[in-house]
Formats: C-alpha cells, sequence, structure tokens
C-alpha cells in the first residue's frame, strides 16, 4: 500500500474519517462542501459504504419484491437529517403507520385493539400514566432512575411491567434485552412528548391506541453507493476495503495511522480481520499477512463503536478517552432474515384472533377499533417475552408489511421476516433460534449493539465534550447519544461543523433540524451553534407540526407504498 504524499496545497487540512457509514459518510459530504480547506480520505474495512444499513437480494417472484433492508429499515417524522440526506441523492422515504404485536396468547397486546391482557390490567394502566405525570413534574429526579427501579418504586406487578411497559420502550431504541437499565426519561418521553414521543398521547385505557407515523428507508445498498458516487466527485477519496489498524501518534505535527489493504468478500461484507480477533474465533482472522502501511493526517474523525476506537487508539488513548469510551457497553446479537411463517405463527400473534379482544374497558366502547383490527390489522413489528424470565425479549420484525418496496397484499407464507436474537454471550441460553427451519433462512447478520444502560447517561454521554477534538481526535457515531440514524448523521455533520465546515443553509432554516442539532453539538461538544444563513430560502417550509418536528421537505412523500409503484415500473417488485 501507497504510505501519504503530502496535498499540492498545504494550507488544506488532510482529514481521514474512519467508517463510511452514516456518521463518515456525513461528516466527508459537509467537510467536501470546502474543497479549498480541507482534503478528505474516508476509509471503511468493508467493502460498501453504509454500515449496519444495507440492502440484500431476495426473490422478487416469490416475495413481490427484489431487495430488503437489512440492519436498519425506518425511522420516525423527526429524522429530518436523514431525510435531507436521502433528497440529496435523489431518493426519498415512504409514510407507514405502526401497528405493533406484543406477546403471545393470553399476554398478547397491541396499539390497533384491546387484548385481554390490557383489560385485565386496568388498574395499573391506570397508575402508569399518573406515574409519568409524576415522572414528567419531576424530571431532574427520575430522568436517570432505570426503568425496572420505577416500576418497583410504583408496585407494578411483573406481568405489567415485563408484557407491557418494556415492550414500549425496546421498540424505540432497539434495546432490546437491555431496556430494564433504560433510564426512566425515555420512557417517559416516548408517552408524553408531543414531538419525540410515539406513543403520544398515551390512553388511559389502554395505554396506546394510535398508529405512530413512522417512515420507511430506501434502498440502502442503491442510497449509499450514490451517496459514495457523489463524495467522489466532489474530490473524497473513498477507500473501501482499507482498515486503520492502530493509531500510532497524535500530537501537534497531526496523526499517524497504521492501515492494511483488506481482501473484498464477493457480498461485500469483509470477516473480522486478525488484528481485531486471532484465526481461532470462528469470526476472525481475515487477511493474517495483510502489510501494514503508515499514513499521515491532520485531523481524525472516528466513526466507529466506543470499543473500536478504544482498541485502534491503543497506547496513544488518554486516560479519560479510556475511561469513557470503555464505559459504553455493548452486546452481540443475531438477526435471521427468513421465510418460517410456521415459526412466526408458533411465537407471535399475526392476525387479528376475536378470542382475544374485548369489546369494552371500562365500561368505553372500543367496536370501531375492533372493526379496523378485523380488516387491517397487519402487525409490523413484534416482541416476545420469553416464559422462564419475561424481562427478556426476542424482536422481530414483518419485513413485508413494514417496507415499502413490497405490495400491499402478499401471501403470508410468502412474507420475509427478520428476528433478532439478543446478547448471545448473557441469554444465548432462552433462544429458540434452533426452531427456524434452516431451509427457509435467507441470511444471518452478526451485529455488536450498543446497550442503552442508564449508565451510558451517567458515564459516557456527558463526557463526551471533554474527548472532542483533543489529540486531533473527534468521535462521531450514533452511540455518542442514542443509537438512531439520524443521531449517527447529525454526529458526522457536528464533527465537520467543529473542524471549520458550514452547517448546511436549508437545514438551518429547517427550526427543528437546527434546534436538534444546537442541543446535540451542545451536548456532544459543550459548544451553542450561531445561526448564519439568510432567513429566506430552501428549508424554510420543511417543518410543520408543533415545533417543526414533522418533516415535509424533499426527503420524504405523503403516500405510502409509493416506493413500490416506483420499483413495480423499474421491475424490481411486482
Amino acid at each position: 500500500m501507497a504510505g501519504y504524499r503530502p496535498v499540492e496545497d498545504g494550507n488544506k487540512k488532510r482529514v481521514l474519517v474512519v467508517g463510511a457509514g452514516a456518521a463518515g459518510m456525513s461528516c466527508a459530504q459537509h467537510l467536501a462542501q470546502h474543497p479549498d480547506r480541507f482534503d478528505v480520505t474516508i476509509i471503511d474495512a468493508v467493502d460498501y459504504c453504509g454500515g449496519q444499513a444495507f440492502s440484500i437480494p431476495i426473490d422478487k417472484e416469490k416475495h413481490g419484491a427484489s431487495w430488503l433492508n437489512q440492519g436498519v429499515q425506518g425511522g420516525s417524522n423527526i429524522f429530518h437529517h436523514t431525510m435531507t440526506m436521502f433528497s440529496r441523492q435523489g431518493h426519498h422515504a415512504d409514510p407507514v403507520k405502526l401497528q405493533v404485536s406484543f406477546g403471545k396468547d393470553d399476554k398478547f397486546w397491541s396499539n390497533v385493539f384491546p387484548t385481554k391482557l390490557l383489560a385485565r390490567h386496568t388498574k395499573e394502566i391506570k397508575r402508569f400514566h399518573t406515574m409519568l405525570k409524576i415522572v414528567r413534574w419531576f424530571e431532574v429526579i427520575f430522568a436517570i432512575i432505570p426503568i425496572k427501579v420505577l416500576m418497583k418504586l410504583f408496585f407494578f406487578s411483573e406481568e405489567f411491567a415485563n408484557t407491557v411497559a418494556l415492550p414500549m420502550v425496546a421498540l424505540f431504541l432497539g434495546t432490546g434485552n437491555y431496556t430494564p437499565e433504560v433510564p426512566s426519561i425515555i420512557l417517559e418521553r416516548l408517552v408524553t412528548s408531543p414531538t419525540y414521543g410515539m406513543w403520544y398521547p398515551g390512553d388511559p385505557l389502554t395505554i396506546a391506541s394510535n398508529l405512530p407515523p413512522m417512515v420507511v428507508f430506501p434502498n440502502f445498498s442503491v442510497f449509499y453507493e450514490d451517496w459514495r458516487k457523489s463524495l467522489v466527485a466532489k474530490g473524497v477519496k473513498v477507500r473501501l476495503s482499507t482498515e486503520l489498524t492502530e493509531v500510532v501518534s497524535r500530537d501537534k505535527n497531526g496523526v499517524v495511522v497504521k492501515m492494511i489493504k483488506r481482501t473484498p468478500e464477493p457480498d461485500h461484507h469483509n470477516a473480522v480481520s486478525a488484528w481485531v480477533a486471532p484465526a481461532s474465533d470462528p469470526h476472525g482472522g481475515a487477511d493474517a499477512g495483510a502489510e501494514e502501511a503508515e499514513e499521515h493526517y491532520d485531523e481524525l474523525v472516528l466513526c466507529v463503536l466506543a470499543d473500536t476506537a478504544k482498541r485502534i487508539l491503543g497506547r496513544t488513548a488518554t486516560y479519560r478517552e479510556k475511561k469513557v469510551l470503555g464505559s459504553a457497553k455493548f452486546s452481540d446479537d443475531i438477526t435471521v432474515t427468513h421465510t418460517d411463517s410456521d415459526y412466526m405463527k408458533r411465537h407471535y400473534e399475526n392476525f387479528y384472533n376475536p378470542e382475544q379482544a374485548v369489546t369494552q374497558i371500562e365500561g368505553v366502547d372500543q367496536t370501531t377499533r375492533i372493526e379496523m383490527a378485523k380488516k387491517s390489522f397487519k402487525p409490523m413489528y413484534y416482541i416476545k417475552e420469553y416464559p422462564e424470565d419475561l424481562s427478556k425479549l426476542e424482536m422481530c420484525f414483518d419485513c413485508t408489511n413494514y417496507q415499502a418496496q413490497f405490495p400491499p397484499e402478499v401471501k403470508f407464507e410468502n412474507h420475509v421476516f427478520q428476528t433478532i436474537f439478543l446478547n448471545k454471550k448473557r441469554d444465548g441460553h432462552l433462544w429458540s433460534i434452533d426452531e427456524i427451519d434452516e431451509s427457509k433462512i435467507i441470511r444471518k447478520d452478526w451485529w455488536h449493539q450498543l446497550c442503552h444502560s442508564f449508565t451510558h447517561y451517567l458515564f459516557v454521554i456527558p463526557w463526551m465534550m471533554f474527548l472532542q477534538g483533543r489529540k486531533n481526535t473527534r468521535f462521531a457515531a450514533a452511540w455518542t447519544l442514542i443509537n438512531a440514524h439520524e443521531i449517527a448523521v447529525m454526529s458526522g455533520i457536528a464533527a465537520a461543523v467543529d473542524l471549520g465546515a458550514q452547517y448546511p443553509e436549508d437545514l438551518e432554516r429547517d427550526k427543528f433540524a437546527l434546534l436538534s442539532f444546537r442541543l446535540y453539538y451542545l451536548l456532544v461538544y459543550g459548544r451553542w451553534y450561531r445561526k448564519k444563513a439568510p432567513k429566506e430560502g430552501p428549508g424554510k417550509d420543511w417543518a410543520s407540526g408543533l415545533y417543526g418536528s414533522i418533516y415535509q421537505g424533499p426527503g420524504v412523500v405523503n403516500e405510502d407504498r409509493s416506493m413500490w409503484r416506483e420499483e413495480q415500473k423499474k421491475g424490481n417488485s411486482t
């Protein structure tokens, strides 16, 4: 591998962005807006851009679509930065109203229609909403308290806490089996906040009766490839299958790193290298013979997981970096993409069942919701509690019902599902993964996922501002706040802005995007971003609804399943 060669213009900052996911790509894009000031290189150990967000091919004739988004599927209307990035590359998100199916048999409930489980817990549901008011009033006191402690403080039964309350949070952040450790403020805001609240307004009778307005994302592999090409056109050096193995030094002269060239895999998902895990590890040992080469840069932006950042900083890591980065907790999860409808029927509630429904709760008629459920109950997101331990969850998506490239009607036997088994080291003994028919498995993907424990909000986030910019290094990734694609995009922009790039004028005129960015920049960098863009221009009308939280810019359309109609014309969907 060729070593570093100095750029012609010595006034440019040579910036190395490590990681070509949402954070790295957005950082590189906004630095690239200033070609006279930055010489940008972005690398990734795998052979594609997008990180955890990518697409896989599936059988169009069987499933009705030729591709499936993996890892990241959708988000909220408040994802203004994400959807603006879509529009920059000619893509858009589609709207969807989320339907959920939590639990099985007598422990089943949904936001679509009331069930016997909810009728059994009417007193606790009332107390739950009273509790939320108290938490809202005294948020400073309750904010960081783990949900499991909050449930005990207000004397909720284990069945209610584990089958009703915890799934409401596990859905929003994908917190999975660490949901009991999540700070109480997140549960409270999900129900009481008119902007962030997925379950707002809460239902005092059935806990949640709204269909949260969400968005589903476009073909991520195509979107990120288009983004890669646009960066190359702007002069960014995009080097895939290139892994940073070690940071050699960080001082006033810049940053010296060692890299290796990886061998690309046919599916672009390169195996774990020998620098990360030895050959004795079943997932490691790849490219053991690769030769390291040193390169020199002025600034380093690490758009990787916290434990990865700590590892590659190695001997150059400061005591503070070791403590903060080392406080982020991760678990190893696996997503099984499959078509085993029999597994789904055994473990989840997939259809309206009149034996589980109730027509009245506390004397209030529920027939309108029942009639709607009879016609259009199509759950998109599932949670199953393990009978051996109700606080441990298995999560699942019905991708056919959720993702917008699929036709509205597909036989259930041809649906594509993604079942997520959580925290192998601690909870693997509970998994039912072996029950999935191997012949119906499309793909298996392992993830190293952030655990949103309350400790993350005590020992990681408040201290990030004291790491940013020190020793020519910045950190950008979703784990710097909350595990969401929107946070990843904002974190990359924030790193670019902190290096001297300009925050986009159209997003600055989008009042909710600006507010979100300002709060992130204040919390993670300790600085308040000051407005610079003129008042008039694109972006001014993108923010609608309360506080401008609902995005109505060019990155989203108003009609659901528009993606399916577009893909039909291209021959990618039936």
